[in-house]
């Protein structure tokens, strides 16, 4: 049988590469992509005092961009290529055609797919850990702290986890799409950097509004539809599997953001809108690493739990815990990605049907991949009990060596910069470190009387009579 002319293999198409399963590869990773440019953008320039408005958003665009170059130098194959050690793959560039066009390690993709669909994860990763460091980092000590913390941190993760040479891959974690490679890891990564970094001002810490909430929610609704690429581009195909997942997704962030607010309104009083956000990005993150290998039923229960324990965390054990009151985590980052990071893992490993594990892993094995009450019900509970404890095991890893890494990282960086803005910045905000202001109304901010408003204009025009 003659295949339609637009399906037939040719120098461009080689008859490995599936054109429909590329093509959403293509598009999940520019949703991703969108989570972060415009997404989290936004919501880091919005969700802030007015002061770090600049300075929070651009923190977010120089990690996108920063670890792109990193990405193609040395962190692709680090996460993804030939062993080098245990936990960690040879260094390498990926910019060589003849590589690119290749099939990739995985699915019917070129490495070029692979590539661009595996850096976006990088890239939001660098970009959550920021969200514990706005309004008070030096802005060139995060220049430098991106590339190291890729280099030292997020490749050793997820070539340990999501690379099939890595040592917990083989022990069989179900780790979808990033519960422990991405927000366990930012999580954890970003209060132990605000730990080094200290906090922010003392006004600041008492009040800090968001300066703007509808923008925000533009940022948070750009984070919560990208998530479809998120999840559904991790089956690097378009599968039943891939559907699964993003339904799931989108029920458990729902459920979440409903608990969350319905909390706020009993003990608050209010439904808050701040609120209503943690509650949804805790939806998405404690759904990821379990997406497609569960149950719509277990998607609803995983939201009611994501909406109400990282909300305990946050509001309650925050403030009788004292390392959690001594560091100051801007974005709660601990809570919205370690605490319900966590949770995703270790539900996973309650809650994993064999069968949809299959589906995704493609591998016909009792002894991985089998949730802990699935293992009950079907006699294996050996298998159950041993996956449970390998999500342990993968949680206990990504904690340890997020916290060691990024202290080093942190301490390196302090002996060559200040890791925190010096006293007049953090008074001033953005006017000071990047001389530019978030909102400049008529006679608003204007350094100088001319009103052409031009961005060429460096420097005020020359002085009339050589006054």
């Amino acid at each position: 049988m003659s295949l339609p002319s637009n399906l037939n293999p040719d120098e461009a198409s080689p008859p490995w590469l599936n054109k429909g399963d590329n093509s959403w590869q293509l598009t999940a990773a520019t949703l991703v992509g969108l989570q972060s440019v415009p997404g989290l953008v936004i919501l880091y320039g919005s969700i802030v005092k007015k002061k770090w408005a600049v300075n929070s958003a651009f923190m977010a665009l120089y990690a996108f961009a920063a670890v792109l170059v990193c990405w193609v130098g040395w962190g692709y194959r680090m996460s993804f290529g030939d062993k080098f050690i245990h936990f960690l793959g040879m260094p390498n560039v990926s910019l060589d055609a003849h590589y690119l066009i290749e099939q990739a390690f995985l699915g019917y993709l070129p490495n070029a797919t692979m590539i661009y669909f595996q850096f976006v994860f990088a890239a939001i990763t660098l970009i959550l850990v920021a969200g514990a460091l706005l309004g008070r980092m030096n802005f060139l000590a995060w220049m430098l702290f991106v590339p190291l913390w890729l280099t030292f941190s997020y490749t050793i993760t997820a070539y340990s986890i999501w690379c099939p040479e890595g040592w917990l891959s083989k022990k069989g974690i179900i780790d979808y799409s990033g519960g422990y490679v991405i927000h366990l890891s930012s999580g954890v990564a970003g209060f132990t950097a605000a730990y080094w970094v200290g906090p922010r001002t003392t006004k600041d810490k008492e009040r800090f509004p968001p300066n703007n909430i509808l923008l925000m929610l533009a940022g948070a609704g750009l984070l919560w539809m990208g998530w479809t690429g998120f999840n559904g581009g991790d089956p690097y195909t378009v599968s039943t599997d891939a559907s699964l997942a993003v339904l799931n997704t989108h029920v458990c962030t729902a459920t979440s953001l409903l608990t969350w607010l319905m909390l706020d309104i009993i003990f608050f009083g209010k439904p808050s809108v701040i609120g209503a956000t943690q509650g949804m990005i805790t939806g998405l993150v404690c759904i990821t690493p379990a997406a497609g290998v569960v149950q719509g039923w277990a998607a609803i229960l995983m939201g009611m739990m994501s909406g109400s324990i990282p909300w305990y965390t946050m509001m309650v054990l925050h403030k009788k815990i004292g390392l959690l009151k001594q560091v100051d985590d801007t974005m709660a980052v601990f809570h919205t990605h370690a605490v319900a990071g966590s949770l995703g893992g270790i539900l996973t490993g309650l809650f994993a049907v064999p069968k949809l594990n299959r589906l995704f892993y493609m591998v016909d094995n009792w002894q991985h991949y089998i949730g802990f009450f699935y293992g009950l019900h079907t006699g294996h509970t050996t298998a159950g009990f041993k996956q449970l404890g390998i999500q342990l095991l993968g949680i206990v890893f990504v904690v340890l060596l997020n916290i060691f890494t990024t202290s080093v990282i942190c301490l390196l960086i302090s002996l060559i910069i200040p890791l925190r803005l010096a006293e007049d910045e953090l008074q001033t905000g953005d006017d000071a470190i990047h001389g530019e202001e978030a909102y400049a109304l008529w006679g608003d901010g204007e350094k100088y009387e001319s009103k052409l408003n031009s961005i060429y204009e460096e420097f005020p025009p020359p002085s009339k009579g050589g006054e």
